[in-house]
Order: C-alpha cells, then structure tokens, then sequence
C-alpha cells in the first residue's frame, strides 16, 4: 500500500463513518495541511460524448495524433473526408504524462449535463438532475476557493464553456455554505468574441478602459450575470475593483483583436480548420497567458455531430486534439505557467456501441449516447505535468478510475485534499504521480 493511500485509510477509519457535511462542525475547515504538487491545474474537458473506439483504441487509425503515440493509417473513406490539419506542433502528449485506457464515468444518466456536472463535482448525479438548476454539491471551483489556505480570489479559478446557455450554471452550486461567493469566473467565448457579443456590451472598442464605471452591461458581466437556459442568473461572483479592471482590459483588448481580424486565422494553419472548439481553446489559451490562474477547466463539444454524421465526428475529434495539443504547447512556454501545470484531458460521457439509423455521407451509422449502452460508460483520461511529478509515457490499461475521481486528484495537486477526504467518494489518481 502507497504511504498516501496509508495514511488515507487511517484518517477514514478514524474519522468512522463518511459522509456529510462537506464543512467541519465548526462551520469551517482550517488550512490545507497538504503540500502541491503543482501550482496550476488545467483539466480539459474533451466533451461532446467520444467513444473509446475511436479515440484510445484507434478503431479508424489514430485520429489523436497530438495526444496518443502511433502512427496507425486512418480508414480510407475518413481520410478523405476529415480536415487535413498539419502535424501537432509536439510530440503526442501521452509521452509526457499517464494514459488510463479504460477509465469510466460509472453510474448516473449518460447525458453531456450530467457527464459535466460528475466531472466538476466529484458526485454522480442521477435523473432528478434539472437543466435549469445550478449542482445540489459543490463544485471544484468552490472546494478550491474555500478550502485552499490562504482563500483564493476569483482571478484565480475559471471556467470556460463552448456556449452561454446552460453551462455556465457549473461555476457554482447551491449547497449551503458554498455559492457564488467562492464560485469561478465564466466565459463562454464563442458566443461572446463576435459581432453579437460586440453588440450586447455596447461595442467596448468605442469606450476608454480607465472609464470603467460607465460600462455597466460589461461589469454585470464581468461580475458573473449570465443568462442560461432562458432564465436570468446572476451569478454574483464578486472581483474586486483591481481585478475586475484587468478583465475589462483583457475584454476590450480581445475585442480589438477580433475586430481587426487578427482571431480569424491565429494559430497560423488556415481559417478552414478553426472550428468552435478551437476557439474555444484559443480563447482558453489567452485567459492562461493573461491571468495564470491556478485553476481552470475548459471543454470542447464539436464530436457531438456524432448523432447525424460520424466523419464529422471523426474530423471534430482530429481538430480538439489538436487544439489540446496547442493548449499544452502554449502552457509550456508561458512564464510561471511551464513545469508548474499539470493538465487532465477527459471527457465527460462514451458513446454507443451499435450505430443508429442516420447514415453519414460515407454511408456510417451516427453514434447516440443511451444510459443503457456500456460503451456510453468507458472513457480514457490523460494526465501530463511537470517532471518528477507526473509519470511520462506510462499507460494504465486495466479498468482504473472513474469521473468522480478527478475533483479529488485536482485537490491533491493544489493541496487541500486532505480536508475533503472524508466527504468525496472518488479517490486520488495516485497511479499517474512519482
């Protein structure tokens, strides 16, 4: 037995039975005692539903060059339909860090809201689970604002969703002693890096940043007012003046960009290839330049096309690998973010094992995601971080691990999990640490 899993064990049969609340008997939990392993965590939630298949098993070749080593031939008829995207600016990302072939999210409806919601906090969910609704328990975002010692500001913890509707209602949750108050900022790019978003916040490119006050739509933004689902929810993540006016800075400068044309083609390999998810990991790629937070999740769904057409799948799971590819890429030469980062790729749901009736151009069968269906369970994980932190090219290829078990391996990277081990029924990845 691992000293960590030890001393895990002691402290549950001491503590004698697990369960609730997430908060000591006096109304709050004292300083981490643990020590990081990182100071930065950036968990990419490669969502949208990817069946094993295709991705870890290279059932059409290998179609994730950027993460997985192998230089397998794609089929033919895919081939000749997915995007021909140069070669990942890096070696595959599997070098650098453990692969866990066969990880599965275990229990609960199979559905992209459900998927997100375990990932993020750390607890399956089950049909009771409403869209319009922020989770019944805290998220990661919560767990490391309040439980990290010294507390931690809003700078640090982001969230960035591929749309603005119902997503952005992950930042925070509505358990008591939790909320906004120790919830994540949230952007959601794609839908606010263009004309429209230009148009609703009152075109910022015409105001003088110093004039913060005057722009009322963009700080009720910037301080969490969003609108999900069809309901106004106001989020009431709070910044304070100094930070807030960084965000503002960062916003019209994004803005400035977009409008000279600069966000159209950014990573230099043809406007073609850049989908939402790239963008959506571009976008990621300048909130870490910017802000270096110590957290933050991101996720990608443009392989969800799987319902109608599977060479789209196929040609959307090519381009988010290698926008991850890129992300970690740019983690590695940006200033205090290299060699202190440690990056989780999952996603949040599988897809079936027998098509459906909707045949593709290629004539291939679209992919549901039915909570009866077992392969909609296996999923892969990847971990890559600094050396002597993470182990490099190693595999896992048993059934090891689960969705739930990632918010408590975030937490032992950045230190707090040893307050939390009592109340999270996942446990600590340990099989992909030094």
């Amino acid at each position: 037995m691992k000293r960590r899993d030890f001393v895990k064990q002691t402290a549950l049969t001491a503590a004698g039975i697990i369960g609730m609340p997430y908060i000591l008997p006096t109304g709050r939990l004292f300083g981490a005692s643990g020590s990081r392993k990182a100071n930065h965590v950036v968990f990419c939630l490669f969502a949208g539903g990817i069946r094993n298949l295709e991705s870890v098993q290279k059932g059409e070749g290998n179609l994730m060059r950027g993460l997985l080593r192998g230089t397998e031939a794609i089929s033919p008829d895919i081939a000749n339909s997915i995007a021909k995207l140069p070669a990942p600016l890096i070696a595959p990302l599997q070098n650098s860090g453990t692969l866990f072939k066969q990880f599965r999210y275990q229990s609960g409806p199979s559905g992209h809201y459900n998927g997100h919601t375990t990932a993020l906090t750390g607890q399956y969910t089950d049909n009771s689970l409403s869209l319009l609704e922020r989770p019944s328990n805290p998220t990661i975002f919560e767990l490391y604002r309040k439980h990290s010692s010294p507390d931690k500001s809003a700078m640090n913890a982001w969230w960035i969703s591929h749309t603005n509707d119902l997503y952005p209602i992950l930042n925070y949750s509505n358990y008591p002693g939790y909320g906004p108050a120790y919830g994540a900022n949230q952007l959601s790019p794609n839908s606010l890096f263009n004309n429209s978003g230009r148009n609703t916040f009152g075109n910022p490119l015409q105001h003088d940043v110093d004039k913060r006050l005057g722009l009322e739509k963009m700080n009720a933004f910037l301080n969490g007012g969003f609108n999900a689902a069809g309901s106004s929810l106001n989020s009431g993540i709070s910044n304070s003046d100094e930070d807030r006016a960084k965000m503002l800075s960062f916003m019209d400068n994004m803005y400035k960009q977009y409008a000279a044309g600069q966000h159209a083609d950014p990573w230099g390999i043809g406007a073609q290839y850049m989908n939402g998810d790239m963008r959506n990991i571009f976008y990621t790629e300048k909130v870490l330049q910017n802000f270096q937070p110590e957290l933050l999740v991101v996720n990608m769904f443009g392989v969800d096309t799987c319902h109608a057409n599977f060479t789209g799948y196929c040609d959307a799971l090519q381009r988010a690998d290698w926008a991850v590819n890129h992300l970690w890429n740019t983690i590695q030469n940006t200033p205090g973010l290299a060699n202190d980062t440690v990056m989780i790729v999952a996603p949040e749901i599988g897809r079936n094992g027998s098509p459906n009736t909707v045949l593709d151009a290629n004539g291939r069968g679209g992919l549901d995601h039915t909570t009866n269906d077992a392969m909609s369970r296996e999923l892969f994980c990847l971990m890559i971080g600094p050396p002597g932190v993470v182990q490099s090219n190693y595999e896992v290829n048993q059934v090891y691990g689960e969705s739930i078990d990632i918010v408590p391996t975030i937490a032992n990277i950045l230190g707090f999990d040893k307050e939390l081990g009592v109340s999270l029924p996942g446990k600590v990845l340990e099989e992909a640490f030094i």
